[in-house]
């Protein structure tokens, strides 16, 4: 709850949390708020590439399908495929960060090289090297995501564990003999949560833009799926003459992104006294 009031005193960051919000209700609720949900996927030659009008706010594609529907039917997609990499990466990564931040030796030191080989490949190289070795699809470019973002998660948790080892409340839990197990699950971890719930917005957003760019690239969603990076792939060769094809595309892109990258740096403000004051919140 505290951080939700620091959120809503932050304009920035209630602009984002409301963008968010309203991507949500539209992913909920998309077959009922699309105009044309089962012509979404078909093809209507006679009307293709028509102007944003009355009939088509956002105008048709070059298979004549109403571009709004598909905005709104790939928002769930979006959500979807965001909420699958960041879960996946948060199951592996965290037990990979609270094992090594607590251990010592050999086991933490393999860990966190491992986690340094992937952080140092580039995350979208290393998602289109494992696209290209894996059939093209959704499937395939959730497992990428996944695979390469855990790290980040890894590392955070990692920093958070060796920080909170040496605190008195966890040299007190050990000193009456708490189970090492227990000691992480029920104090370290509820600890960290906020570094991960941080992590984890701002990774929803990244991952989304990301899974976009996949799909642009052609390693990610195929047709007819709604997908918004594969809707702006597929307008390129119309441009200029029509150009709301990938406008509207781009533009959910850019708004869902950004909104959850305001919505991440409200948490962690909130989730950070000291940086809270240095900004003069």
């Amino acid at each position: 709850m505290t951080a939700l009031r620091h959120i809503l005193r932050d304009p920035v960051a209630t602009f984002g949390l409301l963008l968010v919000l309203a991507a949500v209700v539209v992913a909920l609720f998309a077959p009922w708020l699309a105009p044309y949900p089962d012509d979404a996927f078909e093809s209507h030659l006679l009307q293709r590439l028509r102007a944003p009008s009355a009939e088509f706010p956002f105008g048709t594609d070059n298979l004549g399908r109403d571009i709004l529907s598909r905005v709104i039917l790939g928002t769930r997609d979006a959500l979807t495929v965001a909420l699958a990499v960041v879960g996946a990466a948060i199951a592996i990564g965290v037990p990979v960060g609270l094992l090594a931040g607590w251990r010592e030796g050999w086991l933490a030191e393999t860990l966190m090289r491992v986690t340094d080989v992937f952080l140092a490949v580039p995350q979208l190289i290393l998602a289109l090297a494992l696209g290209q070795l894996m059939a093209p699809g959704i499937g395939t470019a959730m497992v990428a995501l996944a695979l390469t973002y855990w790290p980040f998660f890894a590392r955070t948790v990692f920093a958070e564990t060796r920080r909170l080892r040496g605190a008195l409340f966890v040299d007190a839990l050990a000193g009456i003999g708490a189970h090492p197990a227990r000691i992480l699950l029920l104090h370290v971890l509820p600890n960290a949560a906020p570094a991960i719930l941080v992590r984890a917005t701002i990774g929803m957003g990244f991952t989304i833009l990301t899974a976009a760019l996949l799909g642009f690239l052609g390693v990610g969603a195929a047709p007819p799926s709604p997908d918004w990076g594969l809707m702006v792939s597929e307008a390129r060769q119309h441009l200029p003459e029509a150009w709301w094809f990938p406008t509207f595309p781009g533009l959910a892109i850019l708004l869902l992104v950004l909104g959850f990258n305001l919505l991440g740096d409200g948490l962690r403000d909130a989730a950070d006294p000291r940086l809270r004051r240095s900004r003069g919140h």
